[in-house]
């Protein structure tokens, strides 16, 4: 049904650089970072299942970014490794957009997850004697059921139009994946309309999703600064701060790639930005939650010493 409107069944994928010494660097780059991204992700979800301690709200959050965060970064690099590796840049229009619909699937709900998990952390400071009430486990299943509709529901919208679009023979994207605005530069048909629908759709998405971060730290400082305990204050900075560095590099990421005047623009600029939202970021967010958190360093402590109790029996 997609090919019926256009003649292209191949895309040709341009990376990044076309020396082969980069690309050397850049494949060393991100077979590391992919490596620790699914490393440290992955740890974060057995620590959250096997410790007792870590069974609450917010670990059950950090849980499901990690499951996303390895699902994004998997969409997005071991096809580009495979790129750099065998020389082959070529992709099925297909798979381009299956690539594309979990490239934007994923990060909306993302999105949404840390809009929820901000809403976690203000009723957690704010509201202490009635979380465990509030943030229990049939509500926390449902509010990350609705963080994945939301995330369809803004990638379904546009992806009609985008299946209409024609590229007139000309087959050549310029990035390392098939994202929205390299592919809307190549199409030969009028693309302001769905411009203008990518641009409507991230808005409302990051608007809403950003509000609700704004809101929830905005009453969680002024409780914070009301707080009579210096030592309750600088927990409660320190449990949020890790929360707002990952906000700040997710929004920071897809405003500068999505909310733009024109998605054909600036498309060399977007492949850097590209490649550490896609990389670096799902590698650092890991270590940003666990640093400062005592819990999940106990936990990994705890799970260590149970392995090597198992092996040395």
């Amino acid at each position: 049904m997609m090919r019926n409107h256009t003649s292209v069944t191949t895309f040709i994928l341009l990376g990044l650089t076309d020396d082969p010494q980069m690309k050397v660097l850049i494949f060393i780059f991100l077979f590391v970072t992919y490596i620790l991204s699914i490393t440290g992700n992955l740890t974060i979800i057995i620590l959250t299942f096997a410790d007792s301690h870590l069974k609450t709200a917010m670990y059950f959050f950090l849980q499901n970014f990690s499951f996303l965060e390895i699902s994004f970064t998997t969409v997005c690099i071991p096809r580009f490794l495979y790129s750099l590796s065998s020389g082959d840049n070529t992709i099925s229009y297909d798979a381009c957009v299956v690539q594309l619909f979990f490239i934007i699937l994923f990060g909306a709900t993302e999105f949404f997850l840390l809009a929820v998990m901000s809403y976690d952390r203000y009723v957690a400071i704010c509201k202490p004697l009635h979380y465990v009430t509030i943030m229990n486990s049939r509500v926390c299943a449902r509010l990350v059921f609705c963080c994945w509709v939301a995330g369809f529901l803004v990638i379904i919208t546009p992806l009609c139009p985008y299946l209409s679009l024609e590229f007139c023979n000309y087959n050549v994207i310029d990035h390392f994946l098939c994202d929205a605005p390299p592919l809307l530069k190549i199409s030969c048909s009028d693309t302001w309309f769905i411009e203008q629908m990518i641009i409507a759709v991230a808005v409302l998405a990051t608007i809403m999703t950003l509000l609700c971060v704004v809101l929830s730290y905005t009453y969680i400082i002024k409780t914070i600064i009301k707080s009579p305990s210096a030592q309750q204050r600088r927990k409660a900075f320190s449990t949020c701060s890790s929360h707002m560095i990952v906000v700040s590099m997710t929004y920071g990421g897809c405003i500068f790639i999505y909310i733009k005047p024109s998605a054909k623009d600036e498309v060399a600029i977007n492949k850097g930005v590209a490649l550490l939202t896609t990389s670096f970021a799902p590698m650092l967010n890991p270590f940003i939650y666990t640093l400062r958190n005592q819990q999940v360093k106990q936990a990994f402590i705890n799970l260590i010493k149970r392995i090597s109790f198992i092996s040395n029996k």
